[in-house]
């Protein structure tokens, strides 16, 4: 009998184009052009500065670009540790249920490999979709074997754990890995996963999923050179198992009868950049303001006797006077007080300047926290409500139950690429953006998806001032 290791490893190996599907394909497009546009914004954030100057110890003439950097190449592996943490770094990038941020572990991995391997070898742009797609379903799969992966997580960081092995295996397919080398890989990367959740909300949480990137690269790498690991690492409680409570791993379905999870279940885009269970809150807060101004006048803090958020009980996004725009990324407080303020969250919203504005911090003491029991710690039920109480005794409640850019409200193309546009312009010039987003739109059609990546570094090289 085939083991559940065995078993991903072929769906790995045997997956081919002809398995993609147009609602995959047009799906995992808006993934790639979200994924960009946010790894864009995120190289003028101080984490990835800070691993910039600790990468350039690897600097080498074979290797790939670090989006960005004009002056910096690395190897492959750790030009997709930069991208990955510059993904991560604003916690802006797409989420996924069970709970997970698929995109930012795999993307970095293949713009890296495209770029670095020898122009002899031609992949299409339907290659890249399909090692795109791999990556993400493994990390699926993986979290279909446990009822812990779907709940908000606890322990650990899910894009450190499923991200590490969805890398390895876009690399694996990508590079064009054997059945027992793509076994190999899954097994060197489970030793490679992991990461504390202690860490959220502090600068250390995006290099979780720049490790994620560069580790399931190395165990491709390593698998090609014949490194051996456990050939059951996926069936095993004390091998990825011990990442899960239970845990119950089962063989995926034959090649034949395969279908995408990506098809199933469609990924979450944020609006703005902070913790997606944030985004219920604002949403909720934007209601109960309308109530409280008229026109363009300002929220009358001073007669805001106590605002109350009922939310599912979520410790590390439960952050009362948060002091760096990290915590304030991670604080369903911060996120409901800044939008009753000014009627909306942005990027700007999360500079220190704002966080510490004396009306912020008047109606952070002014915040109460309530856990409903129905309301559970998983991004496909959640919801938020919020209550705001006058000095009058007047209340004004509303709820949300599924904010705008959730995958059953997605966003339309058109405010995707809005999206794509506002994050990518501080890099790119107008034409630059447009030209990239008619790249992404059409990459199924890519005869060489070199032209993709060539695409991106061009641009990102010759046009870009840091």
């Amino acid at each position: 009998m085939m083991s559940v290791t065995e078993s991903f490893a072929r769906v790995i190996h045997g997956l081919t184009v002809g398995h993609l599907t147009d609602h995959v394909i047009q799906r995992s497009k808006r993934m790639i052009l979200d994924t960009l546009g946010v790894g864009f914004l995120g190289t003028s954030t101080e984490v990835f500065h800070k691993a910039s100057e600790y990468s350039k110890i690897y600097n080498s003439n074979a290797s790939s670009s670090v989006w960005g950097q004009s002056d910096l190449r690395l190897p492959p592996p750790y030009a997709a540790f930069m991208n990955g943490v510059a993904i991560h770094s604003m916690d802006f990038d797409d989420t996924w249920h069970p709970a997970t941020h698929p995109s930012g572990a795999v993307l970095p991995v293949l713009t890296a490999l495209s770029e670095a391997l020898p122009s002899s070898q031609k992949f299409s742009g339907l290659d890249l979709l399909l090692a795109f797609n791999v990556g993400i379903e493994i990390q699926g799969r993986l979290m279909h074997f446990s009822k812990e992966a779907s709940d908000i997580p606890k322990r650990f960081h899910p894009p450190s754990v499923v991200g590490t092995l969805g890398s390895a295996a876009a690399a694996s397919k990508f590079l064009g890995l054997s059945m027992p080398e793509c076994q190999e890989a899954l097994a060197i990367a489970v030793s490679h996963a992991g990461a504390p959740m202690a860490n959220a909300a502090t600068q250390t949480k995006p290099l979780h999923m720049g490790n994620a990137a560069k580790h399931g690269m190395e165990a491709a790498f390593l698998a090609m050179l014949g490194l051996q690991g456990n050939k059951q690492v996926l069936d095993m409680h004390t091998g990825f198992g011990a990442f899960y409570a239970n845990y119950s791993p089962k063989v995926l379905p034959n090649l034949e009868s395969h279908t995408w999870l990506l098809g199933q279940q469609d990924v979450a885009f944020k609006r703005f950049p902070a913790h997606l269970a944030t985004h219920w809150v604002a949403d909720a807060a934007a209601s109960v303001r309308k109530h409280l101004v008229t026109d363009r006048a300002p929220l009358p803090t001073d007669h805001i006797e106590k605002i109350v958020l009922r939310i599912p009980d979520v410790q590390y996004v439960n952050r009362p006077f948060p002091d760096s725009e990290h915590e304030a990324r991670h604080s369903f407080q911060y996120v409901a007080c800044a939008t009753l303020l000014d009627g909306h969250v942005t990027v700007p919203s999360f500079h220190k300047s704002q966080i510490s504005r004396p009306q912020v911090r008047e109606l952070l003491s002014k915040v109460k926290l309530e856990h409903p029991g129905d309301n559970l710690p998983s991004f496909n039920t959640l919801y938020c409500e919020v209550s705001v109480t006058l000095s009058d005794g007047a209340t004004f409640t509303e709820c949300s139950d599924t904010f705008y850019g959730h995958w059953r409200k997605p966003l339309s193309q058109e405010d995707l690429r809005e999206k794509f546009r506002a994050n990518a312009s501080s890099m790119l010039s107008c034409d630059r953006v447009e030209r990239l987003i008619e790249i992404v739109d059409n990459l199924e059609d890519l005869g060489d998806c070199s032209h993709f990546n060539n695409s991106i570094v061009r641009f990102l090289l010759r046009f870009i001032n840091i």
